[in-house]
């Protein structure tokens, strides 16, 4: 029951729930960058290369023809998909550089926070008030 006890408090902490927070919220913006670049980027960059779609560019390494698209040409054989290899590039790339962003704007709030804390002096001890009055009576 120890174990059982143990575990619970360490479920409950407060970084293992926003670790799961943190982890769900990726994966649904792992899904929206992946939508972003397929359905918005690539589209695009696929008719300037030739007008196709670019997931489906791929070398046969089996003697195929590669005018086949490449879910097709996976069931004659191996396949290089260059295309699909670049398309989940993008999609890395394009999720690092936002997520980049938003670690420095974090760290840019974090800064804005603490510099008006570090600007402002503590007020001397009471012990030192005390000393400095005795030190003006004396010079007087």
């Amino acid at each position: 029951m120890a174990m059982l006890q143990e575990f619970k408090d360490f479920a409950m902490k407060g970084n293992v729930i926003d670790l799961a927070v943190g982890v769900i919220i990726g994966a649904a913006f792992g899904k929206i960058v992946d939508s972003l670049v397929q359905d918005i980027i690539m589209p695009p960059i696929g008719k300037l290369l030739g007008g196709l779609d670019f997931a489906n560019y791929y070398v046969p390494l089996n003697g195929q023809a590669a005018n086949l698209s490449l879910a097709e040409a996976k069931k004659l054989g191996a396949v290089l998909a260059y295309g699909n290899f670049l398309t989940i590039l993008l999609n890395f790339v394009i999720l690092a550089f936002v997520i980049f962003q938003m670690v420095r704007l974090m760290n840019k709030a974090q800064r804005k926070e603490a510099a008006p804390a570090a600007a402002e002096p503590a007020p001397p001890a009471e012990d030192i008030v005390l000393l400095r009055e005795i030190r003006d009576a004396l010079k007087r």
